[in-house]
């Protein structure tokens, strides 16, 4: 029986994933929605440069334009891999998936922060959001050309609402985990599973919860640098750590981030994740690196202010958790990104 993947966002780790789970052999096909990269795809697939699997072409079963023209097609999917920037402060982009999910496709997100799948679950309540956290490195160095630099590991874990479980958000005590319908937990280890046979090996499956605490553990990751590195004027991340303030308030950053996410969630971190320190210190080897956030500012982009900061001030504050720091943050780059938009309205 075929599995039908379809991959919404094809860019550098879109595509890369894309590319491991594709295996006609195994009885898996993985299609596309292509944007900027859409012409070179459809006609010439990926070139794929990678450090873990080597150099390849990768050819999808499908390559669409937009998620309108995957719609046209009328295949059904068992999977939805969602691998855009989540920016909801500009548009919800459950909504392009209307027409495309069906009560047994799985809407897997590979998106940065905290809060993001909630407009998934309340918009396709009957199906099973995925959540992932990822920290392989890649980049689409020109069009349909995808470079891997280091790391394949992915995090997957089912959500499951508040509403749904005593074991969620909304859940002060320690608990077990969460009972998932068994529909979901199957879908959901059987992704893992198919990305172990596309040689994904550090692909783990979490209970709802943990993989909860995961996302807000990357998050301290995020919140910390990305943000910072635009405030303090353009530096990379070892360069900050090199600053004795700088470096006080990552670390008071990823603190608050911890606290938080524990707060919420009623468990600690798991043992098994890294701890601040030790970030800290992987992050200073990381020499000449700028975070995405940093990339999107200079560019003109708009920044995942929301998912990094916003959403995570908010949640806590549910729990009575104060996050000085990164509400100061996210103060002062929402109105930074407020007034560079007024300015260029004003030049049209």
């Amino acid at each position: 029986m075929t599995t039908n993947i379809l991959v919404v966002g094809a860019g550098a780790i879109g595509a890369f994933y894309a590319s491991r789970l594709h295996q006609p052999d195994n009885g898996v096909l993985v299609s596309v929605v292509c944007r900027s990269n859409y012409d070179v795809v459809q006609k010439d697939g990926f070139t794929m440069e990678t450090r873990s699997f080597g150099e390849y072409s990768f050819r999808p079963a499908n390559v669409f334009r937009s998620p309108e023209n995957a719609k046209s097609s009328k295949m059904q999917w068992d999977y939805i891999i969602v691998a855009t920037k989540a920016l909801p402060d500009h548009s919800d982009d459950s909504a392009m998936l209307e027409g495309l999910v069906t009560p047994t496709t799985s809407i897997v997100l590979i998106q940065n922060g905290v809060g993001i799948e909630e407009p998934y679950a309340k918009r396709f309540p009957q199906s099973c959001v995925i959540s992932t956290v990822t920290v392989t490195s890649a980049a689409q160095v020109s069009q349909g050309h995808i470079k891997q630099h280091r790391w394949t590991r992915l995090e997957v874990g089912a959500y499951l609402a508040p509403s749904n479980s005593t074991s969620t958000s909304t859940s002060n005590s320690s608990s077990s985990a969460p009972t998932l319908p068994p529909a979901h937990e199957f879908a959901t280890k059987k992704l893992v599973e198919i990305m172990h046979q596309g040689g994904i090996k550090d692909a783990e499956y979490w209970d709802p919860v943990e993989m909860q605490l995961v996302r807000w553990h990357k998050l301290g990751i995020n919140a910390a640098f990305n943000p910072s590195a635009v405030l303090c004027g353009g530096m990379g991340n070892a360069d900050m750590l090199r600053d004795p303030e700088l470096r006080t308030h990552i670390t008071g950053v990823m603190r608050e981030i911890v606290h938080a996410g524990t707060a919420l969630h009623g468990r600690a971190m798991p043992e098994k994740l890294a701890t601040i320190e030790a970030i800290l210190k992987s992050t200073e080897r990381n020499a000449g690196a700028k975070p995405s956030m940093l990339l999107d500012w200079e560019s003109g982009k708009a920044m995942e202010l929301e998912v990094i900061l916003g959403n995570a001030v908010r949640m806590a504050a549910t729990k009575g958790v104060e996050m000085p720091r990164c509400q100061s943050m996210y103060a002062l780059l929402r109105s930074q990104s407020r007034l560079r938009e007024e300015k260029k309205k004003s030049k049209l």
